[in-house]
């Protein structure tokens, strides 16, 4: 149960950053789009299609840790672009534990991926699993599809309430994910590429205060870490949580505008 505890000034102008702003050919004089920008636009592939912010409101778990409240999950698809470098289109929805608990049963009981979800469970143990999941707003389960057929499972974290928020320094509007690859059609160098950077998009465009990503997967799992670098993930440290060894890895809102090609 959330209790609020107090309110920040409301924030309902439109975020325009500096990067956002359009420039001046110093030639011809005319406006010209920047890159920068253009990728952070939120209209052109994100749910609500608008650049505008949520009210900053703070409020405190069970736990006392005191965080801003964050908005209510859609049940719809949240993200859909088109990679014209792999011709794929890929989209992300939010779950749903009656019609996606077929597929999300048979991929957790995957020994590949069991080995490291650890939720090779029943169809009734993990569709408790997911409806506990979408009444907390800390974490967002969605699917992952490329030109409409599931791929992959992912789950999207704050991180302030997450187990990791003391291994770091931890901002409130950090954020990651865990994930998971159930379809085997679509392993491989040309769906990862895709979908590394797309999942790394949709956070920074889901809240625009979003300035990093962190991640904490196994530190043997060499094979993720290679992934994510394509889309700006760097390794930070080796870590030790109390059920695993694990690797921080970083992205920056700055270095995947700047430096990853969509």
């Amino acid at each position: 149960m959330l209790e609020q505890i107090h309110l920040s000034p409301l924030i309902s102008e439109r975020l325009e950053p500096e990067s956002w702003r359009h420039d001046i050919d110093q030639t011809s004089g005319e406006s010209i789009n920047v890159r920068t920008g253009f990728y952070q636009n939120r209209t052109l592939w994100h749910w609500q299609n608008n650049n505008v912010l949520t009210p900053e409101i703070w409020t405190e778990n069970s736990n006392g840790i005191s965080h801003p409240l964050r908005p209510l999950q859609p049940s719809s698809v949240v993200y859909q672009r088109y990679d014209y470098q792999n011709d794929l289109t890929i989209s992300f929805r939010s779950i749903d534990p009656e019609d996606d608990l077929a597929t999300f049963h048979q991929w957790m009981n995957q020994p590949r991926v069991a080995e490291f979800w650890e939720l090779a469970k029943s169809r009734e143990e993990l569709r408790n699993y997911l409806q506990t999941l979408l009444k907390d707003r800390k974490t967002w389960p969605l699917v992952g599809s490329i030109n409409g057929e599931p791929f992959g499972y992912f789950e999207l974290y704050w991180a302030m309430e997450d187990r990791i928020a003391p291994y770091y320094d931890c901002q409130p509007w950090d954020r990651g994910f865990h994930l998971l690859v159930g379809n085997p059609d679509f392993l491989g160098k040309r769906f990862s590429n895709s979908w590394t950077k797309s999942i790394t998009h949709f956070l920074y465009l889901d809240d625009p205060r979003t300035g990093r990503l962190v991640g904490e997967p196994r530190a043997d799992n060499r094979r993720l870490l290679k992934l994510l670098a394509p889309a700006g993930w760097s390794f930070v440290k080796t870590f030790d949580f109390p059920h695993k060894r694990a690797a921080l890895v970083n992205g920056y809102r700055r270095t995947f505008f700047r430096e990853v090609q969509l």
